[in-house]
């Protein structure tokens, strides 16, 4: 093929270039708000579902997001009314064993011990070694404090965000569809917002179908917890209902983390049989609550289920993780009903 302006080909392929760069750098640049946004709009897809519940009851919407809303803020408030008071509880503990521990001499004892137990360790050079380090680094591990301190607060804002986002996103939803469809041709526009609506429909039941799984755990295992005698029963549930939330390794990295607590607050007995009913629960919501709850919502292959939750952890974390099967049960409805038959009409 013959150019006939080297010049203008050149200069209009660097400026797509120029451009596809421009776009990936901003998308990096914005990708805690399209975090945000996609975090809102998957909850908002999921409180659908029991808005429309509610509007089918002959409640005007506004209402139903009232009572929604109500709802929501309710249960946040419970949590934080169950967790605060443990956390204060547990830190004006420690703060305590450790003042009696430096003043009643014990610290004193310990180290003395500590020094005859192991005669060939020099434990004054290791103290002195590490308060040297201490001061040597105190900028980087004050630095670090800070950080630490800083993120704390920006995930808090993060979860205003993704609130209001959520909020907006719920009361215009139905507006943001419409919106949406007006930009597909009309010849297509029918085909387009049922194929639409389906996979809105799908993630509302999964998210639904996930919570719902949560909770199950959640409740069975402040019951259990409480009859056993294991430490803080309502802090423990909450972690389970926390990490439940993540697909396929959220009951079980949940389960270990709660075996281990009652472990060290409570004593090995406590640990065992706590580690014994969650291999029971965990058996039980794989082949009983599990299938029985999200077949309803999402029909995806268990090989796709696992492949969809692994990439998406590795790409979004625990975000990818919570939007992975959702997405695949849509890829998979795109591909049913659009791919295939199109493939068959050639």
């Amino acid at each position: 093929m013959k150019i006939q302006n080297a010049f203008r080909v050149g200069l209009v392929g660097t400026l797509g270039v120029g451009l596809g760069v421009l776009i990936l750098t901003s998308v990096v640049a914005l990708s805690t708000i399209l975090t945000y946004i996609g975090a809102a709009l998957f909850i908002a897809l999921g409180i659908e579902p029991i808005v429309a519940f509610l509007e089918r009851r002959k409640l005007p919407r506004w209402a139903a997001l009232l009572i929604v809303l109500i709802v929501l803020l309710g249960f946040l408030a419970l949590l934080i009314w169950m967790i605060v008071p443990i956390i204060v509880q547990q830190s004006t503990q420690l703060v305590n064993d450790v003042t009696k521990f430096v003043k009643n001499g014990t610290a004193n004892e310990w180290y003395s011990g500590l020094k005859h137990q192991f005669p060939a360790i020099d434990f004054d050079q290791a103290l002195q070694q590490a308060w040297e380090y201490v001061q040597k680094n105190a900028g980087g591990i004050t630095g670090g404090i800070l950080q630490a301190g800083i993120g704390f607060i920006s995930g808090l804002f993060g979860v205003i965000i993704v609130l209001i986002l959520t909020l907006y996103f719920v009361a215009s939803l139905n507006n943001i569809k419409r919106a949406t469809y007006q930009l597909v041709p009309a010849s297509q526009r029918a085909r387009f917002s049922d194929l639409a609506e389906q996979i809105s429909d799908s993630v509302g039941k999964y998210v639904i179908g996930q919570v719902a799984l949560a909770l199950c755990n959640a409740i069975l295992s402040a019951i259990f917890l409480t009859i056993i005698g294991a430490p803080f029963p309502l802090l423990l549930a909450v972690i389970a209902f926390m990490f439940s939330l993540i697909p396929l390794v959220g009951t079980i990295t949940g389960s270990i983390i709660i075996v281990l607590l009652s472990l060290l607050l409570a004593s090995p007995l406590t640990a065992l049989v706590a580690a014994i009913w969650y291999v029971v629960y965990m058996q039980v919501e794989a082949y009983v609550l599990s299938p029985n709850i999200m077949n309803r919502a999402v029909s995806v292959p268990g090989a796709v289920v696992v492949i969809a939750a692994l990439a998406g952890g590795s790409l979004l974390g625990i975000l990818g993780a919570l939007i992975a099967i959702p997405v695949a049960a849509s890829m998979l409805l795109i591909i049913k009903q659009v791919v295939i038959p199109r493939q068959n009409e050639l």
